[in-house]
């Protein structure tokens, strides 16, 4: 099977963006990806959903709780 993107010549990627909460920090699970731009990317997940979660989501949800305590 192809991927119709590829078929059709649309610049994209195969990986997955991984968002990082942190003020727009991304990473591709593809090594070879050269552009991180969410619409290249069909899969895009926040850090807190990968196994183990990413650190640098607890220290903003902790912020973001303590906010609303206050």
């Amino acid at each position: 099977m192809e991927c119709a993107f590829c078929t059709d010549g649309i610049d994209h990627c195969h990986g997955t963006l991984v968002v990082h909460p942190d003020g727009g920090f991304a990473e591709c699970t593809d090594p070879d990806c050269a552009d991180l731009a969410r619409v290249r990317h069909g899969l895009i997940i926040d850090c807190q959903t990968v196994d183990p979660a990413c650190a640098c989501g607890a220290a903003v949800v902790t912020e973001a709780v303590l906010r609303q305590a206050s």
